[in-house]
């Protein structure tokens, strides 16, 4: 996580600030009227606003299960989030929530002054009923309310207040309400172009696909995108192919930032990982007829053999854009088990790609999952035409709701949340 300057002049706060689960104590001096803007004043006044407070009584103290089946993408998440701004503003303008003290790892059965503070720091949010009482003793009820603020916060719900936990509960109030009408603006025009039945997301913020259809989620995968410095991009465009068992090729960047470097440690490295060079004229050109110390072999084509140690294993989700991007599999599993899970040059890593290889080919005559497992067994490069298809957005969203008093925040792991002048640094 990334640390924040504590002392920031209030007259530099941008209502559309964002802090990425580092924040402080500082950041409690928010003033309220930074977040004043005239096109949410009919948000506010909203009727639906009523009912808010009792769906988060209702149902917080039982910590339910956060995930939802209604899509990011949808014309009912905008009014959810309308929903939470008018809960949040009624936060903000109460005073907002106390910082929890970062100093002890509390956990079930820890009994410590920081869980009363803790306490009403989840009562406020509507992770825990305010009948479980302010009591320092770290008890079931506390830990199924940290879990549900973990799941709506991405983080592992392991019922456990460690670095992260308190990074994230600790971003003020304020900043919550900044970050919620920001992405509602992004969710509405993005709900005007979801006609489709059936469609792919991947929101980039969370690390995650969503495979919708009639309105529904099917399936959510876990996702790898791209690094801060290789930022996956927002598009919008139609999946037409899936090849199982791919040829990689390396793109220009990774030839040059990562391949090169790599030759001139171990010339074995592309004998080892069955990447093959070829000039212009499609002729294969052999690892020791290059001179590595320079950049000349940029001007060839380096592509992986089909296979196992393949850079996207089983599968590759082809749809046509400017970025050259596309999503795949992966041989390095172990990535999706990470928090934070920015670790490409841009494309995106799918985890369980099968499943959605068989959502996407459902349609396509010949091809259900006993066909699909049989050819990636068979480890035969094989290019499949989708027969339908499937539109597919990548998009940048930190802060939703799904409905039952449930609102999400993420990380905004790219910047584009805050003020220029209060971007976070690049030391993780």
């Amino acid at each position: 996580m990334k640390n924040l300057r504590k002392n920031l002049e209030s007259s530099k706060l941008d209502r559309r600030l964002f802090l990425r689960g580092a924040a402080t104590a500082g950041l409690s001096v928010f003033a309220t009227h930074a977040f004043a803007q005239p096109i949410i004043n009919d948000v506010l006044a909203a009727p639906r606003r009523g009912n808010w407070d009792d769906q988060f009584d209702a149902r917080a103290s039982g910590a339910e299960k956060v995930a939802s089946n209604q899509p990011i993408m949808s014309p009912a998440t905008v009014s959810y989030v309308q929903n939470a701004i008018g809960y949040y503003s009624n936060i903000v303008g109460q005073g907002g929530w106390p910082q929890v003290p970062g100093n002890a790892k509390l956990q079930l059965g820890v009994v410590d002054p920081a869980v009363s503070v803790l306490r009403k720091r989840l009562m406020i949010a509507g992770d825990l009923s305010e009948s479980a009482g302010l009591s320092n003793a770290f008890d079931t009820y506390v830990d199924a309310a940290v879990k549900r603020f973990q799941s709506r916060h991405g983080l592992p719900a392991d019922g456990v207040m460690g670095q992260f936990s308190y990074a994230a509960m600790n971003v003020s109030a304020d900043v919550r309400l900044g970050q919620l009408q920001t992405n509602l603006q992004r969710l509405s025009e993005l709900a005007n172009n979801v006609a489709e039945p059936r469609f792919v997301m991947v929101n980039i913020p969370a690390a995650q696909i969503e495979a919708a259809e009639n309105g529904r989620v099917m399936q959510r995968h876990t996702a790898v995108v791209g690094k801060i410095d290789r930022q996956t991009p927002i598009l919008v465009s139609k999946i037409h192919e899936v090849i199982l068992n791919p040829y990689w090729t390396a793109p220009k960047s990774i030839i040059q930032k990562d391949i090169i470097p790599l030759m001139r440690k171990d010339p074995t490295y592309l004998t080892r990982n069955k990447i093959r060079l070829y000039n212009g004229q499609g002729q294969e050109v052999a690892p020791e007829m290059i001179d590595w110390s320079t950049d000349e072999a940029v001007n060839l084509m380096f592509r992986q053999d089909p296979g196992k140690i393949n850079a996207m294993s089983s599968t590759k989700i082809n749809f046509h854009n400017s970025h050259a991007v596309y999503m795949h599999d992966t041989p390095q599993k172990t990535l999706f088990n990470n928090l934070m899970r920015f670790d490409s040059s841009g494309c995106v890593r799918v985890q369980n790609v099968r499943d959605l290889d068989v959502w996407l080919l459902k349609n396509t005559p010949g091809w259900d999952r006993q066909t699909i497992e049989a050819t990636i067994k068979s480890g035969v490069n094989t290019p499949i035409q989708v027969a339908d298809p499937v539109p597919v957005h990548f998009i940048y969203v930190t802060a939703w709701s799904t409905g039952d008093g449930v609102v999400h925040f993420r990380d905004d792991i790219y910047q584009r949340d805050g003020a220029s002048e209060l971007a976070l640094g690049t030391n993780t």
